[in-house]
């Protein structure tokens, strides 16, 4: 484990990680900034070797990745074998995602999801889900999100994002609870409303979510990774990774 438990999530920069010239540059003016680890993602294409050179050359820690689905149940022992390069010891998908949704998509994922994760077994790299806010629709008065935790292995943990659990109307604090000892990485994002009522991200403490409170749930919960992530910026993007960092660390984070 890192001394630091704050990792910036490369998506925020996805449109500065094309090449493996552009990473690097990247990868240098994250760590210039003051952040210690990143999560791996939304990368052009890049030899995992090649990567690991240049984050290690930074100084710089792979506190979690996000694959796809297709690549766990394809390419089982690339991943695997990536990660124990990278000394990493968790990854996620991004979701679950369709146009339209009826219940038993859901149970059919959970089912395949399942399928997945007996492939990693005593591999020593744990595969999550990171959510949005549709996974707060509702079916028979039940939202898929539940049918996760309830369906889902507990070999399966969850990466809780918080601006997408509040954009659903749910509580960030109560579902970073709900999975409680399943929960090593977080995803920290605000929420503000803009001047044309819409809901906007923000950096981590400029918007209105009560960080007080999940910070205090998150360490019960045994959060190891505070993973910082802004999927639209309203500046430029390494700026607001910045003005995050600063405010966690000012909130006590590290």
């Amino acid at each position: 484990m890192s001394k630091t438990t704050i990792a910036a999530q490369l998506y925020t920069l996805r449109d500065f990680l094309k090449t493996p010239a552009d990473i690097a540059k990247t990868l240098h003016r994250v760590r210039a900034m003051g952040y210690e680890a990143v999560q791996l993602s939304a990368l052009g294409p890049i030899d995992a070797k090649e990567l690991d050179r240049i984050v290690r050359g930074e100084g710089l820690t792979v506190a979690a990745t996000h694959v796809s689905l297709d690549e766990m149940r394809t390419q089982t022992q690339r991943v695997i074998d990536d990660h124990k390069l990278w000394n990493c010891n968790y990854t996620a998908i991004g979701g679950f995602f369709q146009d339209r949704f009826v219940k038993q998509d859901w149970t059919n994922f959970i089912q395949a999801y399942n399928d997945a994760a007996r492939k990693f077994t005593g591999s020593g790299l744990a595969i999550g889900y990171h959510n949005h806010s549709h996974e707060l629709m509702r079916f028979d008065g039940k939202t898929p999100m539940q049918m996760l935790v309830d369906g889902l292995s507990r070999d399966i943990w969850f990466e809780v994002d918080t601006y997408w659990i509040t954009h659903g109307g749910g509580d960030p604090i109560q579902w970073i609870n709900n999975v409680a000892g399943r929960i090593p990485c977080i995803h920290l994002k605000d929420m503000v409303i803009g001047s044309d009522r819409q809901q906007q991200m923000a950096e981590v403490g400029e918007g209105n979510l009560n960080w007080t409170g999940i910070l205090a749930a998150t360490k019960t919960a045994g959060v190891q990774w505070y993973i910082i992530e802004q999927d639209i910026c309203q500046r430029d993007p390494f700026e607001s990774l910045s003005i995050s960092l600063k405010n966690a660390k000012g909130m006590g984070l590290r």
